[in-house]
């Protein structure tokens, strides 16, 4: 079964760059056989101020972040949890550049993990809105404290098993929609789809 091995990730940032911003929270939940078998979720360590856009929207303050974890720790945890699952994210174009991003400053490296982008699914399913929150609200999924990783991370598990269950997500696989209007995303990962995607509205 295409879930029964998966993890389910999601960062905040310091901005939206990802050769130039940072983590500054990651969370993830490792599930085998629609099950939770570990979980990890921390603040990561900024050197600098965030910018208050940022501490709006995710309530993450610079003062918060002095006692994070160090970036290389959390990224050699959280690289032990994701091993050879299937990466899930709602809006993994996002994520994975922060992950790809990272891994290659830290580590001299990349992923090859196939992943699946709940947004992606969303937009070829439905109208629009389709951000979390929408659509946790629309498969009736309880999200509270939105833009705080572990929160989000939950209500993304959520959501797929809910979309697995309407309609099979396996021809998602590894499939990356994009906004025609913005043209095709300066990077992606090599064993991506990367599709032109029109939103519909109702």
């Amino acid at each position: 079964m295409l879930l029964d091995n998966i993890t389910v990730l999601d960062f905040e940032t310091s901005g939206l760059d990802p050769t130039r911003d940072r983590v500054i929270e990651m969370a993830a939940i490792r599930c085998y056989g629609g099950e939770i078998v570990s979980q990890f979720n921390t603040l990561v360590r900024f050197d600098g101020v965030l910018p208050a856009k940022i501490t709006e929207i995710t309530g993450i303050t610079s003062d918060e972040l002095v006692n994070g974890m160090d970036e290389e720790t959390a990224f050699r945890i959280l690289n032990r949890i994701i091993g050879d699952s299937i990466i899930v994210a709602h809006n993994a174009m996002f994520d994975l550049s922060f992950l790809h991003n990272a891994l290659l400053r830290l580590a001299n490296r990349s992923f090859t993990n196939s992943f699946l982008d709940t947004l992606t699914i969303c937009r070829n399913r439905h109208p629009y809105p389709h951000n979390l929150k929408d659509m946790c609200s629309r498969y009736l999924i309880e999200l509270e404290g939105a833009h705080r990783s572990l929160n989000d991370v939950y209500a993304c598990w959520k959501l797929i098993e809910k979309m697995n269950e309407e309609q099979s997500v396996e021809s998602d696989l590894n499939v990356l929609g994009y906004m025609k209007k913005y043209g095709t995303p300066k990077w992606y990962p090599q064993h991506a789809s990367v599709v032109p995607v029109e939103i519909k509205y109702a």
